[in-house]
Parts: structure tokens; C-alpha cells; sequence
């Protein structure tokens, strides 16, 4: 179905930072291009109900692959060494603590 100025379709809105309904604002390629949150108003790309990535997810991607190249090129010679399993000690129980009773008032 092609979508038409004025027609109303859920995407992800910026400003609310959920799926609301929206109206298309603009068409390109039959595709909507800008979308109007109707809730706050705001006017946005349209984003095919696919909300951006965080931040923090991408800090963390890029962190991880600084770790990896800092590591080099693993090689099947070197396999990752396999940790040994350790004897699981029993935890010691700790004595149950005193409670205080309140004194009898006269």
C-alpha cells in the first residue's frame, strides 16, 4: 500500500522515545520521507518503527572491537586456554543475630 500526504502510520518518535502515530509530512521514491508525531508534533525523518541505537550500546561495540585488534588475529595453533574447574567449597553459615526484646513498660 502506498502511503499518501496526510495519511496516518505508527513510527518511532525522537521526542516521546516510543511508537506513536504519526502523519506523513513528505514523500519521496513512494516512500514516506518526513513523518509528524501526532502527540508532541515534533517532525522527524521517517524511521520505519525502528528506533536508533543507544549510545551506550555503541560505546560499548566500539570498545569491544578496540579489545579485539589489540588482541591480533587469532590463530588455530593457539587455541584459548580452557580454565580448569575449581572444587566448589560449602559457604560457612553465619549465626543467627541476637534480637533485641523491648523492655516492659510500667
Amino acid at each position: 500500500m502506498r502511503a499518501r500526504l496526510g495519511d496516518v502510520i505508527d513510527d518511532y518518535c525522537v521526542k516521546c522515545k516510543r511508537i506513536m502515530n504519526h502523519s506523513v509530512v513528505s514523500i519521496l521514491n513512494d516512500e514516506p520521507a518526513k513523518v509528524r508525531c501526532r502527540t508532541c508534533h515534533s517532525d522527524h525523518d521517517y524511521r520505519h518503527e525502528q528506533a536508533p541505537p543507544s549510545k551506550a550500546d555503541l560505546r560499548k561495540a566500539a570498545l569491544f572491537k578496540e579489545v579485539l585488534e589489540r588482541l591480533g588475529p587469532a590463530t588455530a595453533e593457539d587455541p584459548l586456554p580452557v580454565p580448569e574447574p575449581v572444587a566448589a567449597e560449602p559457604e560457612p553459615v553465619a549465626a543467627p543475630a541476637k534480637v533485641k526484646r523491648a523492655k516492659p513498660r510500667k
